[in-house]
């Protein structure tokens, strides 16, 4: 079992009256070293503030319009779609370190923000980043078919962020086959943590499911997400299940030394690989 400390599954909260906040992770929490993140439900006019510091910060506008002002830069009118579910990808702001940011809402918005900090790493210039660019994906087949949108992919610029959305039917399984990056051993894997903040498309009753565990089991948690709920991966192999009838959502967030995607599948799940890591990347 996981070291007693260590709560991987963090449940949603009533939003912070100071800035909407429903979730709010930093190292420690998990396990974690590199993924800070805050999920908010803002009204109109309501606004999220952050000094400028020695992170990159990633802002996704998950619902409705928002604007965002990161040091000189001022990206107003950003909003994509009303719902999570409504189809396109949301746009995303890259701000780099030292920048002060504030996100005001344009009528209700749900906004995410994760960071990481740049720890020598090249820091790329402020950007928003159009969702009319982010690649779709339509990977595995079957009962793994599921859409993925690529935020900020590792071949996109950045310094360390890379940020994935993925939307899996009721009944199917995503992040898939069991697979890890927690170690640094290049070209064969590289280390990234992991966050999944969730949605659903029933958001009162439905759920999934999350298992977090490594080889030898020293780590071997199963987890029942449920809207608004974050699942922490510090290490280890990770699928996810949605139960048929609820269809589920999920935004990745992946930090670590570098930003290269490379995975190592749990051999003994291998055989069910249904899909193409080498796919435009």
């Amino acid at each position: 079992m996981a070291h007693p400390s260590v709560t991987l599954l963090r449940r949603s909260r009533p939003p912070d009256p100071r800035d909407g906040a429903t979730q709010r992770v930093a190292p420690p929490d998990g396990g974690f070293a590199w993924i800070s993140f805050s999920a908010h439900r803002l009204a109109d006019g309501e606004t999220i503030a952050r000094a400028g510091d020695d992170h990159e910060v990633g802002i996704v506008i998950a619902e409705g319009s928002a604007s965002v002002t990161a040091g000189a830069d001022r990206f107003p009118g950003l909003g994509s779609r009303a719902g999570i579910f409504d189809g396109p990808p949301p746009p995303v702001v890259l701000v780099a370190p030292g920048q002060a940011l504030e996100v005001r809402a344009e009528g209700p918005a749900t906004v995410l923000v994760a960071s990481a900090p740049l720890a020598g790493a090249t820091p790329v210039p402020t950007r928003a980043i159009d969702p009319a660019t982010m690649r779709v994906e339509e990977r595995g087949s079957g009962q793994t078919a599921r859409r993925v949108h690529h935020l900020l992919p590792a071949e996109a610029p950045a310094a360390k962020l890379i940020l994935v959305e993925v939307f899996t039917p009721g009944g199917n399984w995503s992040s898939y086959p069991p697979h890890k990056h927690d170690t640094q051993d290049p070209p064969r894997e590289a280390l990234l943590e992991e966050l999944y903040w969730y949605r659903f498309a029933k958001p009162a009753q439905a759920f999934a499911f999350a298992r977090v565990y490594t080889a030898d089991r020293s780590l071997d948690e199963a987890l029942t997400p449920m809207d608004d709920d974050l699942v922490l991966v510090p290490r280890g192999y990770h699928p996810v299940g949605m139960p048929a009838g609820y269809d589920g959502y999920y935004l990745n967030v992946m930090a670590g030394p570098g930003r290269d995607w490379r995975f190592t599948l749990d051999p003994d799940h291998a055989w069910l690989m249904d899909w193409s890591p080498t796919a435009p990347r």
